[in-house]
This record gives structure tokens, sequence and C-alpha cells, in this order.
């Protein structure tokens, strides 16, 4: 964003916050955040793992230890981190272990990187909320922990479902989970 955009919109890019999120493969996740009401930058990449400048094929060894993530500025006056959360457990499966639909492996695990203390408790207390309320048939297993290094993924990878719309996976697998989140939150879609 630039000076005249935040202008525009009447937000202080020094009053941005940050979140982490994996929640499968980073495309899909993005394409939905990209779409949100008060965020403001998203970027794919990789978070949690044992190796410096991990590369996506060492990601997607699963030797790495990274999951595919995305990180997001958001504005707090717009949308809250409670939001943000809501849209996140809602846009995947939090109850699978290191899948999600035909994405299997360490690097599409559900996990919240969180960072600050608020956000971590937020994030737990939203977690056991879920668990208590049986909204899912399964125990939710997603992963909080604190952030690490966030390695921002090769740039064919961002912003991918908007510059690839022909792709396959973009038809078959990312364009249904927007539309289902396009119909689901959309009082929080930007204009």
């Amino acid at each position: 964003m630039n000076f005249s955009e935040a202008q525009k919109t009447g937000s202080n890019t020094q009053n941005l916050e940050t979140a982490t999120l994996g929640s499968g493969c980073f495309w899909c996740t993005e394409a939905v955040y990209l779409s949100v009401k008060g965020v403001r930058e998203v970027a794919s990449g990789y978070c949690g793992g044992k190796v410096k400048n991990p590369t996506y094929r060492e990601v997607c060894s699963g030797l790495t230890g990274h999951a595919e993530v995305i990180q997001l500025k958001f504005d707090p006056a717009v949308i809250s981190y409670s939001e943000i959360l809501e849209i996140f457990w809602n846009t995947h499966d939090p109850t699978t272990l290191n899948k999600q639909g035909a994405d299997e492996g360490t690097q599409y695990r559900s996990v919240v990187f969180y960072h600050s203390e608020e956000q971590r408790k937020t994030a737990e207390a939203y977690k056991q909320q879920l668990d208590k309320s049986g909204v899912f048939k399964n125990r939710i297993v997603t992963e909080i922990s604190p952030v690490e290094t966030f390695y921002k993924a090769e740039d064919y990878h961002q912003n991918y479902y908007a510059l690839n719309p022909g792709q396959g996976y973009c038809q078959y697998v990312i364009r249904p989970k927007v539309e289902k989140f396009r119909k689901q939150f959309a009082a929080k879609l930007k204009p």
C-alpha cells in the first residue's frame, strides 16, 4: 500500500499488526485473505522449520519442518485478530493432522504462529471454545506456536490464484474454496 492508498482508506500503516497462519496450501489461504477488508498485505511463505532460506522443493519434501503459511498485515481498527482467526478456522479442516484435501505432509499442517502473548491467548482460547462447542466432529489439531523466521516464498507463488486462474489446481481446489468463503463471509469482503 502506498501513502495515497493509506490516505484513501484512512489507515495508518504504522498501526498494522501481523498474523502468520498455515492451513494447507498457501495458494488457497492467500486467495482467501487477499479479499478481506482490513487486510493490507499478504505474502506466501514458510515458517516453523529448521533450514534457513528453504526453497519450495525443500519444503515439499517434508524434511525441513516448515509449514506453508501466509503472513498478513492487517489493520486492527478494521478487522480484529479474532476475526482473522474466525476466517482461518472456517476455511480449512483444523481436525486433520498434516493434511488438507489431497495435500498431505507436515508442510500442510494447520498452524497459528503467534506474534505476541495476546495473540497466543486469543488463539488458544478460540481453539478451546471451538473444541467445546462441538462445531467440528473431531478434535482440533491446530498447532499454536511462537512465530519463528518467516521466509517469503519464491515470486511465482505470490498472488498465485489471481495470476493463474486457468490452472487446474486453481479451478478445482482454490476456486470452490474462495467461492464458499465469499458466500460465508460476504460482510468481511473488500468493496
